[in-house]
């Protein structure tokens, strides 16, 4: 009997866990539709989910729903935006909601939802992307209609999300990244407590100024919950700012026209702890075992409506009143700190808030930092007016506070500047109603990076003025270069809080500038991550400047190029670098330069004119890759060169060097007391062995003018003419930057070049008949490449051509003797005679005999000749 029952409860066993696999496959559809059909019914937006599964382990008595991919996207008039996106959704529910009808409620216990996006966004006219509510086509609705859904949650759960909130009207953007939230409460009761744990990063933006960055917040928090009254209330609750703890009383209640606050909140403690705690993590450190002295305190209250037009009023006062503190195994401290600073709403209306910081001092050692500031009209249109006067030795900061830097500080801060200016002015540069006066100093300033590469700045001077700040001097060296500037910046305010262009006009001067001082090299990738590297991002010029720089120096060093007595003029704009009038002497001659560099579409590209005028040869197609490419002839010609070169193509997007496969342009040079060094090249040795009446080193190039063209990779050379003593070469064709070439040699060829068998035909002519012979065109043609040249001539077609204007030469010469023989034969025959007619009878007579005989004598020859 107990065999029997134990083999039925095995059997039951087996059929119940079967059970559990097969059924989510029986409802997996009609979960779906439950989903799909409760999404439909509830909202005006376009909607999607990449599938629906159901789980009776997961979560087991329960079951578990889970939703892959769920997103909605808004219509007009947000076409497009996206509203939510979840990368999952899970939802918790009785096993047996899965049995309930069509038309019955399903009642979801819990919900859990991982890597989503919510993006809230009011438009200037005040519509917000959030209302896709279907709205109700009758005025009444039965409130038992049955619904897809019903919510019975006991807890939920949410990880890293991303809240975003944008408020077109206003300019107000809002993020709350790595949001992670959960809560547990029994929402089946219309009162209940919610225990939670939030954590998040916020930033926060209002009319384009920064006014945090990922400030990272904390709270765990009671709240106490009156769902018939929209009503929280916080009981048991702590937050942190960072490391600044606050503890929040009151409620938030929510209503027909917006939100009622009631809020108070305060520091638990006033140790100035609390202070250092405010510090961002980035900047920051354990504050274990730190000394303070004094207090530091933030209170404040909220209490109001928040509406379309209202905001609660509110009241944050942050103080310190003679503080200090030293960090341990740190020399220095913080002495004699003085905040008092205080934001605050009196009226309800957001513009009205304004922002008082009446003191910040502070001292290290015998250097005392102030500065106050004052700022309101916060949304319309922010007045600042600010100060700052002291002195700071920077050295003196990473002893002082723990900075993470990799190499410490060194320079004396000094400033005396006041400020006073509206957004308004300052967007429109209306200079007159902004007022900048004083002066800023950095001198002995040091900074060495995580490369070793060090920045010295003996002296920087800055003046302030209302429409400008002047750069009166800076005189500084890094690695192999030293640098002197001075200029103007103008519309600086401008571009700090609206974005504006950055508008300046700078000298600058030096002995040696080392281009390489100032290129960032990138991170090699760590090969034991096995991950693939971080592309490198691609260089742009920034399209906020707008700004000339003439510059000279004496020296510059770029890559392996060595420029001496450079001058020009840099106009930076439109994200376009523009290069006028430079100069430089380089390769034993002298280099112009004019063109330009943009980075305003996806791929740059590049626009230049060069001059070379009397540079040497074989260090300018040795040392630049690009001359190298279009004429490769380094360590064949030695010589001097005078040319113009135009070209334009596309960059490098990462390091901005020429693609060499895009360039186009064209080339006009003229060679200047050359000589040739044949031995260096496989080209014209194969030459000199297909050609052998040419020495290639006695071959004179000396002002001979060329004019090549390029594109797509490769090099038209026009035809040009070369002079070898009396042999006259023209030479033309293309070849590729791979170094494949196809080109043509026409020469005009004395016969006298043309080996044995032509010297033989000559032999048998007299000198004066061998000087009448013209020359004979050879052809040559070159293929293969410039280190294995395949090269075919005429050479033989040559010498048959000597042969047939030797044989013509000589047939014309037979036919003069043959008519001179006639001539002479006529002139001794004719004889005067009597004028009778018997006497021209017998004269006639004799003449054709003569004539018959001299032909004779000429077809006698002709066929000796044959």
């Amino acid at each position: 009997m107990l065999k029997k029952i134990l083999k039925i409860s095995a059997i039951v066993i087996v059929v119940f866990v079967a059970a559990l696999f097969a059924i989510p496959y029986f409802f997996k559809d009609q979960i779906k539709a439950k989903i799909a059909a409760a999404i439909n019914e509830s909202v005006d937006a376009k909607v999607s989910f990449a599938d629906a599964d159901l789980s009776l382990f997961k979560n087991f008595p329960n079951a578990a729903v889970g939703i892959e991919k769920l997103v909605i996207i808004n219509k007009a008039p947000f076409e497009g935006d996206t509203l939510v996106s979840l990368g999952e959704l899970n939802l918790k529910m009785s096993i047996k909601e899965l049995f309930k009808g069509k038309d019955e409620p399903l009642s979801i216990q819990g919900i859990t939802s991982e890597n989503g996006l919510v993006n809230i966004i009011f438009n200037k006219d005040g519509v917000g992307n959030f209302d896709i509510a279907l709205k109700d086509k009758k005025e009444t609705a039965t409130d038992n209609a049955s619904k897809p859904l019903s919510l019975k949650i006991q807890n939920y759960k949410i990880e890293n999300f991303t809240f975003r909130y944008i408020d077109q009207g206003s300019k107000i953007k809002m993020v709350i990244d790595s949001l992670n939230h959960e809560g547990t409460g029994d929402f089946t009761n219309s009162k209940l407590d919610l225990t939670t744990k939030s954590t998040a990063k916020v930033s926060l933006d209002m009319d384009k100024i920064n006014y945090m960055k990922n400030v990272k917040l904390t709270l765990d928090a009671v709240l106490g919950i009156d769902l018939d009254q929209s009503k929280y209330t916080f009981k048991e609750n702590k937050a942190l700012i960072n490391q600044l703890p606050l503890e929040f009383d009151g409620f938030i209640q929510m209503v027909e026209a917006g939100q009622i606050y009631d809020l108070k909140f305060k520091t638990p403690t006033s140790s100035f702890t609390n202070f250092l705690g405010l510090i961002p993590s980035a900047y920051s450190s354990s504050l274990d075992g730190v000394k303070t002295t004094g207090d530091f305190t933030v209170a404040g209250f909220a209490k109001g409506q928040l509406t379309d037009t209202t905001v609660p009023k509110f009241n944050i006062a942050i103080a310190s009143n003679n503080a200090s503190f030293q960090y341990p195994n740190l020399p220095k401290s913080v002495q004699n700190i003085v905040i008092d600073t205080k934001i605050i709403n009196e009226t309800g209306i957001l513009n009205d808030t304004y922002v008082n910081l009446d003191k910040l001092s502070f001292r290290i050692d015998q250097d005392v930092f102030n500065a106050k500031a004052n700022i309101r009209n916060i949304t319309v249109n922010p007045f600042v007016n600010a100060a700052l006067k002291g002195t700071i030795n920077l050295a003196n900061l990473s002893k002082a506070y723990p900075i993470k830097m990799d190499k410490p500080l060194a320079g004396i801060l000094k400033a005396d500047v006041t400020t006073q200016f509206d957004m308004a002015s300052v967007e429109k540069s209306q200079y007159q109603n902004i007022k900048n006066a004083g002066t800023m100093s950095l001198s002995g300033f040091k900074y060495t990076d995580e490369n070793n590469k060090s920045m010295n700045i003996s002296t920087a001077l800055v003046e302030f003025n209302p429409s400008t700040i002047n750069l009166k001097q800076f005189n500084a060296t890094t690695g192999k270069s030293d640098l002197a500037i001075n200029g103007v910046l103008e519309n600086f305010y401008g571009f700090m809080f609206k974005k504006q262009e950055l508008r300046g006009n700078f000298n600058m001067s030096s002995n040696q500038l080392a281009v390489d001082d100032f290129m960032t090299a990138g991170e090699p990738a760590k090969a034991e991550t096995k991950t693939a590297a971080k592309p490198a991002e691609a260089m742009k010029i920034p399209a906020f400047l707008n700004c000339t720089l003439n510059a000279k120096a004496t020296t510059v060093l770029y890559d392996n190029l060595k420029l001496k007595d450079v001058s020009g003029k840099l106009i930076i704009k439109d994200e376009k670098a523009l290069l006028e009038n430079f100069k430089t002497s380089i390769f034993g001659g002298t280099i112009g330069l004019t063109g330009a560099v943009s980075t305003k579409t996806k791929v740059p590209t590049f626009d230049m004119n060069l001059g070379f005028n009397q540079v040497d040869i074989a260090q300018t197609f040795t040392q630049l890759d690009m001359m190298k490419k279009i004429a490769p002839i380094a360590g064949i010609i030695n010589g001097k060169l005078n040319s113009t070169v135009k070209l334009n193509g596309n960059l490098d997007a990462n390091e901005l060097t020429p693609d060499l496969k895009s360039i186009s342009g064209d080339l006009l040079g003229q060679l200047l007391s050359t000589t040739i060094n044949s031995k260096n090249s496989t080209l014209l040795n194969a030459l000199g062995s297909n050609i052998k009446f040419i020495d290639m080193n006695k071959v004179n190039l000396n002002d001979i003018k060329a004019a090549l063209t390029f594109d797509n990779g490769k090099v038209n050379v026009k035809p040009f003419d070369i002079k070898y003593q009396d042999i006259k070469i023209t030479v033309g064709g293309t070849h590729g930057f791979d170094q494949t070439m196809n080109y043509n040699l026409k020469l005009d060829v004395p016969a006298k070049y043309l080996g044995n068998e032509a010297n033989a035909f000559i032999a048998k002519m007299s000198p004066a008949d061998a000087a009448k012979l013209q020359n004979i065109p050879i052809n040559a043609i070159i293929t293969g490449n410039f280190s294995n040249p395949k090269i075919t001539t005429d050479m033989k077609t040559a010498v048959s051509s000597l042969a047939t204007q030797v044989a013509n030469q000589q047939k014309e010469k037979l036919t003069q003797k043959g008519t001179a023989a006639l001539t002479d034969l006529i002139n001794k025959n004719t004889k005067a005679k009597d004028t009778t007619q018997a006497a021209k009878t017998e004269k006639e007579q004799k003449t054709q005999e003569v004539t018959k005989k001299a032909s004779d004598l000429l077809n006698g020859l002709f066929k000796k000749k044959n």
